[in-house]
């Protein structure tokens, strides 16, 4: 055995010396003569003499205390890494655990000297997740008996660290093994926690119909009714150690802890239905409204997310509860439909705001959502007939024309008395607008969904009528934002505002007839949805044009698409004795989407049947069209589905998904609601 490194310094430092004794002898010798060099050469001699007798007799036991030396330390530091109080454990790249210390053991309960999968103590962790490169670390977040810890998975290529050996043959480039380390991170989480806990979220919360609800009251009740609502809502805040301060005579503005705030969030928020009982001979039950925002990144943005929530839940027809995060909007309640307002004043006040936007801009452009139906393009002609009253050029959007409103744009084609380029495409849309065109966008309040998404970002001017619940998804930035859930259509709303855009507005029969239509379609033959201002609005196009006959002659069906919506109605399969689920064979149809909404209606003519779904394949997606009467709110479901729409008329669009997997997933989810209890 050589010795090699700095081990070889040791003889290499009394070869030296023995090189300068005999350069010293030759000097003396040279120098002062025979007898000094004679007795120097002696001494040199007996110093080779020892050194060689020493490094031949003690080089074995020097070996050997080398070997002992290292044999013990080996032990020790195996010993210091089997008792080291960080879990330590080495796995092969398959998962399987070859090695752990004493502290993973504790911490896993794993048994001594087993072997298993790592997965089958922490599912986090599979091979696929190792590291590919030496150097690199992993890590991963996992929980295990109650415990937080944070693992670090590490790669130790087995090509550096084996020699040559008799054994085995040299490890490949690829093999390798990968060190895991826990750091236990319970007692962090736990404050971590406890301080998002005690974070404050802002909340506001209004009364729906609060100068309703007192005109039902006696003038000396008043003030009791308002006392009673106001002791429920400050005992429902003080629940969560929340704090509550009236700032309006409707509104609230509340303060409390995250913690408090999930604990009404499980609660799905009782004080909605709550507040409903109070009576004191008030003909019409009170309801809330409320706004919740937390997990900004300070309490003026959590404010913000407070106000973007109460939007929110009021544009949804009030009566719930909504919780605005930066990640998440969760909605609870909205069970009811929202009253009907019997005055005009926002509708006259709408008015006049696009009166004042239409005369300012020098064109404007008008579109509904993709697929339009006839409350849709009614509502356009509306529109139309607005901007030409008012002396602006105008177009109409409309890509894909159905079997439904067909004959109502067979109108005004070839109709010498409207433009030829009345009714356009997206891309002559595109090449239209301008920075002084106004964009009104009708019966739809989602981007994604409309007729012409870019037309959006392109104006600087926009405007939206709908009738739809507000989602998550909504148009930002309108100048002129009309959402009313409460209306029976987007024709409705639009011929209250055409009465009080101006005298000078006169409304052709082909036009009082899209309108009149939209509201029929719409209100299913004004049997849904339909009230005192529907009535007025109907009555207002009856008076300037429109006929019932033409108009129920324009929609009777061709006899394919009547059996399409009769073999659907008969395959309905009643899931859980309530609920109506059926497929369209949409094969020769043109619109089968409208074929399907339509059999949705039917279906509702069935005694016990609380809800319907229809299912229709058509254009590589799968299209739902979900109907109720007043026990179930089909919105809510249809957004668990990514679709929203009303209390009882909803929808949803799924892509890459079967009939037979969309009719699944609505099970499942019929399922999952009933069992947290959001539907009756």
């Amino acid at each position: 055995m050589k010795f090699k490194g700095r081990a070889r310094i040791i003889p290499g430092v009394f070869l030296l010396l023995g090189l300068l004794l005999i350069a010293l002898d030759i000097l003396i010798l040279v120098r002062y003569g025979v007898a000094p060099g004679f007795v120097v050469a002696v001494f040199t001699l007996f110093y080779f003499l020892v050194l060689g007798v020493l490094y031949f007799s003690l080089r074995q036991a020097f070996l050997g205390e080398m070997v002992n030396f290292a044999t013990e330390y080996g032990q020790i530091q195996r010993v210091l890494l089997r008792e080291l109080d960080l879990p330590y454990a080495v796995l092969d790249d398959t998962g399987l655990m070859l090695w752990c210390n004493t502290a993973f053991e504790r911490a896993t309960r794993a048994e001594k000297d087993t072997q298993f999968r790592i997965s089958e103590l922490f599912a986090d962790i599979k091979p696929e997740m190792f590291p590919a490169e030496e150097g690199e670390d992993v890590e991963v977040a996992s929980d295990f008996n109650g415990m937080n810890y944070k693992i670090l998975l590490r790669r130790i290529s087995l090509e550096h660290m084996t020699g040559p050996s008799e054994l085995f043959d040299g490890a490949r480039e690829d093999s390798a093994l990968f060190a895991m380390y826990l750091y236990d991170e319970t007692a962090l989480q736990l404050a971590i926690r406890e301080v998002d806990d005690q974070s404050l979220v802002a909340g506001l919360i209004y009364m729906d119909n609060y100068d309703e609800a007192m005109e039902t009251v006696e003038e000396v009740r008043r003030s009791l009714l308002s006392a009673l609502i106001d002791r429920k809502v400050n005992r429902y805040v003080a629940t969560g150690d929340g704090i509550c301060r009236k700032i309006e005579k409707d509104k609230y503005f509340v303060v409390m802890t995250k913690k408090a705030c999930q604990a009404l969030m499980e609660s799905r928020f009782e004080i909605l239905e709550d507040v409903k009982t109070v009576s004191i001979g008030n003909e019409m039950s009170m309801t809330l409204s409320i706004g919740i925002g937390y997990g900004g990144l300070s309490y003026a943005q959590n404010y913000e997310f407070a106000r973007n929530a109460i939007d929110l839940a009021l544009g949804r027809g009030g009566d719930q509860a909504v919780v605005k995060t930066p990640q998440d909007i969760a909605y609870f309640g909205g069970k009811s439909q929202k009253a009907e307002k019997n005055t005009r004043v926002k509708a006259r006040v709408k008015a006049h705001a696009l009166r004042e936007i239409i005369t300012a801009a020098e064109s404007v452009i008008v579109m509904g959502h993709r697929i339009g139906d006839v409350d849709s393009f009614g509502a356009c002609v509306g529109i139309y007939r607005i901007a030409k009253a008012l002396e602006r050029k105008c177009h109409i959007v409309l890509n894909d024309v159905t079997t439904s409103t067909q004959p109502l744009v067979d109108l005004f084609k070839d109709n010498p008395d409207y433009e030829s380029d009345m009714i356009i495409g997206s891309q002559e849309a595109l090449t239209k607008v301008g920075d002084s065109t106004a964009v009104v966008v009708v019966d739809v309040n989602r981007p994604s969904i409309t007729d012409c998404p870019d037309l959006l970002h392109m104006s600087k001017t926009i405007v939206v009528f709908d009738h739809h619940r507000a989602g998550t998804e909504v148009i930002e930035n309108a100048t002129l934002s009309y959402v009313e859930p409460y209306a029976s259509s987007t024709s409705e709303m639009v011929s209250e505002i055409m009465q009080y855009i101006g005298d000078n507005i006169r409304v052709t029969p082909s036009e009082a007839n899209c309108l009149y239509s939209g509201i029929m379609i719409d209100t299913n033959n004004f049997v849904q949805k339909t009230g005192v201002r529907t009535f007025e609005a109907a009555a207002y196009l009856r008076r300037s044009g429109a006929d019932v006959t033409v108009v129920r002659k324009l929609f009777r069906e061709n006899v394919d698409e009547y059996k399409a919506k009769a073999d659907a109605v008969s395959q309905a399969e009643i899931y859980k004795g309530a609920y109506a689920i059926s497929t369209c064979q949409g094969e020769g149809i043109t619109s089968p989407t409208i074929i399907g909404a339509q059999a949705a209606n039917e279906l509702l003519n069935i005694k016990g049947v609380k809800a319907s779904f229809i299912c229709t394949e058509y254009q590589n997606m799968i299209f739902v069209s979900a109907r109720s009467i007043d026990e179930v709110n089909v919105q809510i479901i249809m957004e668990r589905l990514g679709g929203g729409g009303h209390l009882n008329i909803a929808g949803c669009q799924m892509e890459e998904t079967s009939v037979e997997e969309a009719i699944a997933v609505i099970k499942r989810t019929l399922d999952a609601m009933i069992e947290a209890g959001e539907l009756e």
